[in-house]
């Protein structure tokens, strides 16, 4: 199951009616904008956020791979478009009360992706259609979405309130966040255990950086994060190494990093003469594999605090 973003606008209502998203196939000057080529990946399954004029108004559930089909005669959106476009057809679950996008940033910012994040940095949406949504920023969303929509009623509250109280067991939404957050949780439980386990025997177990062996100790540490990485680079053990709980933090926040030839660099936010409390020397160099050097670039380039 794949999760995604949608940019309805003035769309969302037409095409809620009509349980469906669709965007044209190409713009006006025969481009292909990935969040439009990004339809074809949709799967029956799939999930959906629906954001409209900053907030998130419906969660659905794709009832339909992707498919090609020219614009509904209903729609009145993309008035240029007169070929074939891309189709999904939904079961659209309306949120009772909307997420508001601005009002949740600060948790939501830290999981966006670099590449094609939904969100520019200030909170606003971007422009375009179909964006991708990771595991991590799903479960969060959930989480937010849930604490507007759902509420827990002990008996005394029921007895006070009963005329006002908002009937959540006839809405739909509520068993598919459940099913939601029960197979993207599995999904990174298990892809994490194979990333660890195929990248501890890659390294023999033993952190890249001090060596220590403890197995309760070692991480496995991500070069290119779970929330940039495609669900292959998510469970290849080149995308990575073993770092102890103290060089994995440093790693994680961008204090170290290492480059194509596996040299450690350390950013300046680092006094040299804190180096000896964290076990860290400039000269170090870790013996990695020549399939790190893409992923140890990649966290070089937009990871690491120079």
């Amino acid at each position: 199951m794949q999760s995604f973003f949608v940019m309805q606008g003035e769309t969302y209502q037409e095409e809620k009616e009509l349980g469906i998203i669709w965007s044209p196939q190409q713009d006006s000057g025969d481009q292909i904008p990935h969040s439009w080529l990004r339809m074809k990946e949709v799967n029956e399954g799939d999930r959906i956020f629906h954001y409209v004029k900053g907030n998130i108004v419906a969660i659905s559930v794709a009832n339909t791979d992707c498919y090609t089909a020219t614009k509904p005669s209903k729609m009145q959106g993309y008035e240029r478009s007169n070929g074939d476009g891309y189709l999904v057809e939904l079961e659209y679950h309306e949120l009772e009360e909307p997420l508001n996008v601005h009002s949740k940033f600060d948790e939501i910012l830290p999981l966006l992706p670099i590449k094609y994040s939904p969100f520019q940095q200030d909170g606003n949406g971007n422009s375009g259609y179909l964006y991708p949504c990771n595991e991590d920023l799903v479960i969060k969303l959930l989480e937010l979405i849930s604490d507007l929509n759902i509420y827990q009623v002990d008996e005394e509250q029921l007895e006070l309130a009963i005329g006002t109280i908002r009937r959540t067991e006839r809405n739909t939404f509520i068993p598919m966040i459940a099913e939601t957050e029960t197979e993207v949780k599995s999904k990174i439980r298990l892809g994490k255990q194979k990333f660890r386990r195929e990248l501890l025997q890659l390294w023999n177990h033993k952190c890249a950086l001090c060596e220590i062996e403890l197995s309760a100790l070692l991480q496995a540490s991500y070069s290119k994060p779970w929330k940039d990485s495609t669900d292959l680079e998510r469970v290849y053990a080149y995308n990575g190494v073993p770092l102890c709980c103290n060089h994995d933090a440093l790693y994680e926040k961008g204090y170290i990093a290492f480059d194509g030839q596996g040299k450690l660099h350390i950013s300046t936010s680092i006094p040299e003469d804190d180096y000896l409390k964290y076990n860290i020397h400039p000269k170090k160099k870790i013996a990695r594999f020549e399939e790190n050097k893409p992923y140890f670039k990649w966290h070089l380039k937009n990871i690491f605090q120079k």
